[in-house]
């Protein structure tokens, strides 16, 4: 079930488009950013190594853009990734990003709703569009975590994604896509609408 109001998709409306772009290209800069020693170390999705996270969120993106009426979908099960990538990691992501921009290119800004590859099927067009965009930055988060980089979430990103999150999020909890709410440290934060985020998909920020 989706649950939000007219509020939430009224203020994702005019950012859709800049929080995919931001989102997209925060995933492609984490995955360049891995060293060759790294490409098996383990992340904060459990049992997952970083070649696995990469593989779930190419395929992730090619769900969305097969759900637009773009491309066949992943030829591999993103829940069921096997740690091995034919060609390169970065290849993989570029082909899949660009895919998923394209079929996104397509959806005009008054289409109301579009159809996801989530249960829920589908949603308003700028809460879709922001939850493919969630998936691709909390992943480049996760590979950027399990690599020693710098995290790819600001505030302002993280405020867009949490808005479309908090609707949609929690009945996906069921299925184990996320884990449940972490609680709040107390410690200080310099990204304290991050850390929510973070927090609200079942994740230690720091």
């Amino acid at each position: 079930m989706y649950i939000t109001d007219s509020a939430t998709v009224t203020s994702l409306q005019p950012v859709w488009r800049g929080v995919l772009a931001t989102s997209y290209r925060a995933l492609e800069n984490s995955v360049a950013g891995v060293r060759d020693d790294q490409w098996d170390a383990a992340t904060p999705c459990a049992d997952w190594t970083v070649t696995q996270v990469i593989q779930h969120a190419a395929g992730d993106q090619l769900a969305y853009a097969m759900m637009l009426g773009i491309g066949a979908g992943p030829a591999y099960d993103p829940f069921s990734p096997s740690g091995a990538v034919e060609g390169t990691a970065a290849e993989l992501v570029k082909e899949a990003v660009e895919q998923t921009a394209a079929a996104w290119a397509t959806v005009s800004d008054d289409t109301a709703a579009v159809p996801t590859p989530l249960p829920h099927g589908e949603l308003p067009t700028p809460v879709a569009a922001v939850m493919c965009a969630l998936d691709a930055a909390v992943h480049a988060w996760d590979v950027a975590i399990a690599t020693g980089q710098p995290s790819p979430l600001d505030d302002e990103l993280a405020g867009h994604l949490l808005t479309a999150a908090r609707g949609v999020v929690e009945p996906l909890r069921q299925w184990g896509a996320y884990a449940p709410v972490v609680e709040a440290s107390g410690e200080p934060s310099a990204t304290p609408v991050a850390d929510e985020l973070l927090r609200h998909l079942g994740r230690v920020p720091r």
